[in-house]
């Protein structure tokens, strides 16, 4: 396949990604002999040809397919003698009119791609593919005809084995459509990218169309990394293959449009959220992963400070009132109040939610999905909820003034009401919701908590390495003590194959939580600044998002430079 550096450089990726042990991989170099190493590893079954094949589309940034089943077309076989595909370990996957899309059993090949371009006067857009998979596909070609296959078959109705449309309808395994499914390359590709998000805990999948390439993206713990993409002539299909999975229209592209299919993999059920953006060079899609198996079981499983554990757990075990989770787009306060429902969740109690668009679905909980467009906002779902016999009510989001009018009178009858804003910080929900038109007697007899987060990311505890103190120029630009590290170890991300080499391995949450007592009342009814606010609960015992942040940074858990990204000039 590849020469000696190359084959190195694969089989580090192989380690990088947790498929192959060092010490697997140096009995492999001792008993090999003559044979290629990474040949060794797949006779001997010890790594599996698809890990290969993603290890090989990682190192070489080239997108992978599986050829099982693989359905092809008789026309596209006919363009170079069968001899000449076997040589060049090649096999034609689809045809456009001036590109060629190619399996390679051997992608280190550049004189095959060279071969096949100047062969077929094409430009030739190269995937990676198992090497026995080719050689069945093309063995099989010398023995029988093979029925044809366009790119349109993906708009057919055969779907393959995956669950396509609503959510509540079956499921299906994907790993049993990337190994036996037939049909269009589309549909694989697509399988094969969600089987990826969904082992590298991806929260995001993005699929981009830029002027000459597509582009896939993964987020993981916040930060969006890059992987190979399909080819650009396939960017269509395979927004078409997503719509049609999500029950959206493939003929509409002119107009964003939102769904969602459930998918089963890994061993885990999770649910996809779709969302469908035109842009100047084709339309992009957002998918969210939501595994459920990823919720906390409640508030003791965020792993929260003492002081932000009590302050929550004081918060929901009141009988009325109301608690507000405040922080940016992405934050984890769905998890939040998520976690605070779980705990609350009992046989005795009545909760519904409304929200907006529904996020998980949890048993015993009577979820609704606001939908603007048909007049269903959260005010109008909130009359509706109050005439319901509610304990605990979770809005969504306060967006509104009439909504917030209504979640505080909610609060003051005798409901437990839950809810989130966009603020900087807990002492902001005070401005927020008087800018609403919220009187300031209403807000401060029916508040009982405000809080704050923001998400950190974890250093990988295998691999973390210690650093040196930080620079007092550091600490001081970011008013920070200059002896607030004295005493303590600064860790700093490493790289290893648990972490995908990146040093840091999930996320926390960190919060500054408020709890409303009779000083605070009094500075919201006199109308207090929120710097005013701030500053009394600190003094009487909360512990600020920065404070919290560099906390986790003494404790080892995360970097400064981590911390510093939502802490930072604060």
């Amino acid at each position: 396949m590849a020469n000696v550096a190359e084959v190195t450089d694969i089989l580090d990726t192989l380690i990088n990604r947790g498929v192959l042990t060092p010490e697997q991989l140096e009995e492999a170099r001792n008993n090999s002999h003559e044979l290629p190493v990474e040949k060794y590893l797949l006779q001997n079954e010890i790594v599996d040809p698809a890990e290969m094949t993603l290890a090989l589309s990682e190192y070489l940034r080239m997108p992978p397919i599986t050829l099982a089943h693989f359905n092809p077309n008789q026309d596209l076989l006919t363009l170079l003698p069968l001899d000449t595909w076997k040589r060049l370990k090649a096999f034609p996957v689809n045809k456009t009119a001036k590109s060629l899309i190619v399996a390679l059993g051997d992608p280190f090949d550049i004189m095959a791609v060279d071969e096949l371009t100047s062969a077929c006067s094409l430009s030739v857009f190269p995937l990676v593919a198992p090497e026995k998979e080719i050689s069945e596909q093309l063995q099989r070609a010398a023995t029988t005809n093979v029925p044809g296959l366009d790119l349109a078959d993906v708009m057919q109705t055969h779907d393959g084995d995956i669950e396509v449309g609503h959510v509540d309808a079956s499921e299906e395994s994907l790993e049993k459509t990337l190994e036996s499914a037939e049909g269009a390359p589309v549909i694989r590709m697509v399988n094969m990218l969600l089987v990826e998000a969904l082992r590298i805990k991806a929260s995001d999948i993005h699929i981009e169309a830029l002027e000459r390439t597509t582009r896939l993206r993964y987020r993981v713990d916040g930060v969006l990394i890059d992987r190979p993409a399909p080819p650009k002539s396939f960017h269509n299909a395979v927004i078409s293959r997503i719509k049609i999975m999500s029950d959206l229209d493939i003929a509409e592209r002119r107009v964003p449009q939102d769904g969602r299919f459930k998918i089963r993999a890994l061993g885990r059920e999770v649910d996809i959220r779709v969302s469908i953006l035109p842009t100047v060079h084709g339309e992009k899609v957002v998918m969210r992963t939501l595994d459920k198996s990823s919720l906390a079981s409640g508030l003791d499983a965020l792993g929260l400070d003492e002081f932000s554990l009590k302050a929550m757990q004081h918060g929901i075990d009141q009988p009325h009132g109301i608690i507000l989770v405040t922080g940016p787009t992405g934050s984890g306060k769905t998890t939040t109040l998520y976690s605070c429902l779980q705990d609350l969740n009992k046989a005795d109690v009545n909760i519904v939610t409304a929200e907006d668009p529904v996020e998980y679905q949890l048993a015993g909980i009577n979820q609704v999905h606001v939908n603007a467009s048909v007049g269903l906002t959260f005010a109008g779902v909130l009359r509706s909820v109050l005439r319901q016999d509610p304990d605990i009510i979770l809005v969504g989001e306060i967006r509104d003034s009439e909504t917030a009018d209504i979640a505080v009178k909610a609060a003051l009858t005798g409901h437990l009401v839950l809810s989130t804003l966009h603020t900087n910080n807990a002492a902001g929900v005070v401005a927020r919701l008087t800018d609403m038109e919220v009187p300031p007697f209403l807000l401060a007899s029916s508040l009982i908590v405000a809080q704050a987060q923001r998400l950190y990311r974890k250093l990988c505890q295998t691999c973390r390495k210690e650093l040196p103190p930080p620079k007092q120029e550091i600490l001081i630009n970011n008013h920070i003590d200059i002896n607030y590290f004295n005493g303590y170890t600064v860790y700093g991300p490493g790289g290893c194959p648990k972490c995908n080499n990146s040093g840091f391995k999930g996320r926390g949450a960190v919060m500054e939580v408020m709890t409303i007592d009779d000083d605070i009342r009094e500075a919201i009814i006199r109308g207090r600044t929120t710097a005013e606010i701030q500053t009394l609960a600190i003094r009487k015992g909360m512990i600020s998002l920065k404070e919290a942040g560099m906390r986790k940074v003494r404790e080892g858990v995360t970097s400064l430079a981590a911390a510093l990204e939502f802490t930072g000039g604060e």
